[in-house]
């Protein structure tokens, strides 16, 4: 069981930044691998970025790379989403999500959200 908790959501304005957290907790972590993922309104959940808690491997949306960074601390179990150059399309609930076997990951266990609003 791995418990997953986001924060770091809020409003900005286009071109802006705002780094998301998830704190993780549960039992053999490292087995995991991590992933982002976003939801618009009348939208599909999407893939935003994953990566593993080595470090080794990372993933990117071609709508995000280039502008989303995905690292680890896993000193604190926590995974942050750097998003930088926000366009008003980026605006979503944003999940972050564990996955025991697949990688990309698609999520075993997921946080509850936090929303991201992009003005123009």
């Amino acid at each position: 069981q791995v418990q997953l908790v986001e924060s770091g959501g809020g409003l900005v304005q286009a071109g802006g930044s705002l780094r998301l957290s998830c704190a993780a907790s549960g039992r053999a972590l490292s087995t995991y691998s991590m992933g982002w993922f976003r939801q618009a309104p009348g939208k599909e959940r999407e893939f935003a970025a994953a990566t593993t808690w080595s470090g080794g491997r990372t993933a990117y949306a071609d709508s995000v790379k280039g502008r989303f960074t995905m690292f680890r601390d896993s000193a604190k179990n926590t995974v942050y989403l750097q998003m930088n150059s926000l366009k008003p399309e980026d605006t979503a609930v944003y999940y972050c999500a564990a996955d025991g076997s697949r990688w990309p990951p698609r999520g075993d266990y997921w946080g509850q959200g936090t929303q991201v609003t992009v003005s123009s």
